[in-house]
């Protein structure tokens, strides 16, 4: 039998307690310099010297990836209500998109620097649009549908809203908030009505839709 090392235990624990540490200091530098924050400001809101934060990250590349990780558990926690939703069709979309919505504003510093930041294994994005692939699969096969194309139309609708929203956040004034989500889930159910009639479903936008399992 290995013997397991304490200390090692020990020490690989407070690691990563610091680490996490650390990537709160980097969400509240964010939030406070903007998505241009320099890794100065951000060791400077953890306490420490920037030499000592790196002791902790394989440079700046880790340190944005730890930093997307989080924002990535912020975001499901924020949705999961969502991802088992009761409704219309129309009152579904516009609690989704009005909960997204809401969240990019009050998170605007964050997602722009995620925006910024270098391509890497986590995407926000994809976190989003994999959940969605999954309730959208769900109810396609549900109604008797082929449901391979649930994944492309999820990740089509969170690119669409995510460049729309992108747009509206640069330049405020053009829509109020509730005009974007009226606008946004308008043509979200326009493109999921195109997929379904094309496969002869029919439904009411405004009739209470049961969820999958129940169909």
């Amino acid at each position: 039998m290995t013997k397991i090392d304490g200390r090692a235990a020990r020490w690989a624990g407070q690691q990563e307690r610091r680490r996490s540490e650390f990537v709160d200091a980097a969400l509240e530098a964010i939030a406070e310099h903007g998505p241009d924050v320099s890794t100065e400001q951000i060791a400077e809101r953890a306490g420490v010297a920037r030499t000592r934060l790196y002791k902790h990250f394989d440079g700046a590349a880790d340190l944005q990836r730890a930093i997307a990780e989080r924002a990535a558990e912020l975001v499901t926690a924020e949705l999961q209500p969502l991802w088992h939703p009761s409704g219309s069709p129309n009152e579904m979309i516009s609690t989704v998109i009005s909960t997204h919505l809401r969240w990019l504003t009050e998170h605007l510093h964050l997602h722009r620097y995620l925006a910024r930041a270098a391509p890497g294994p986590v995407d926000v994005r994809g976190t989003i649009a994999r959940h969605l692939s999954r309730l959208l699969t769900g109810y396609l096969t549900a109604f008797g549908l082929d449901g391979a194309p649930g994944d492309t139309i999820a990740f089509g609708l969170v690119g669409y809203v995510e460049s729309a929203t992108t747009r509206w956040l640069d330049h405020p004034g053009t829509l109020s908030l509730d005009q974007l989500t009226g606008q946004l889930s308008g043509t979200i159910w326009a493109m999921l009505d195109h997929t379904l009639r094309a496969g002869g479903v029919r439904l009411d936008p405004d009739r209470p839709l049961p969820l999958p399992e129940d169909l």
